[in-house]
């Protein structure tokens, strides 16, 4: 006997048509950002992985290019995926919600970034302060996603003869 096989439903339109402008925004700039890192020099891939492994110790075991070169990867299969149509928008927002927090630990977590006493940024912590959006972006794709295979589809209406 053949094991039934569920089938997620594809998005109408309109539900289409109300990511397309969270998918491509988003997909858009992590893909720009991504290919930016693709082949850095040896001060910029040091520059990165002290940034990095400031705020995330676990990540100074690796080296400065593989740092850089595993960066550049996530950030341009993410910005795929968001761009790509037939990844759900749960996977694609998971995703993108996880990358910005870590975007906005490093924020949290490098003195000077922020002013003392506050969430509020310096001038130096604008580039990651602003990466709030890329948050609001994944988790609205989480929830949309989600929440689109809850809701009941209305029955098409009849109109009846006279």
């Amino acid at each position: 006997m053949p094991m039934p096989t569920t089938r997620t439903p594809r998005p109408d339109a309109a539900t289409v048509a109300r990511r397309l402008p969270l998918r491509v925004t988003a997909g858009a700039f992590l893909l720009n950002s991504g290919l930016s890192k693709r082949n850095p020099d040896e001060g910029t891939a040091e520059g990165l992985h002290g940034f990095a492994s400031g705020a995330y110790p676990f990540l100074e075991r690796l080296e400065p290019r593989r740092l850089t070169g595993l960066l550049w990867k996530a950030e341009v299969g993410l910005g795929a995926a968001l761009l790509l149509p037939g990844v759900p928008a749960a996977v694609a927002g998971a995703g993108l919600t996880a990358f910005s927090l870590g975007t906005l630990g490093l924020y949290l977590c490098t003195p000077g970034m922020r002013q003392e006493g506050s969430l509020r940024w310096t001038e130096q912590g604008l580039p990651l302060a602003k990466d709030v959006w890329l948050l609001g972006i994944g988790v609205s794709l989480v929830v949309d996603g989600l929440a689109g295979g809850l809701t009941p589809r209305r029955a098409p209406r009849h109109r009846r003869g006279r």
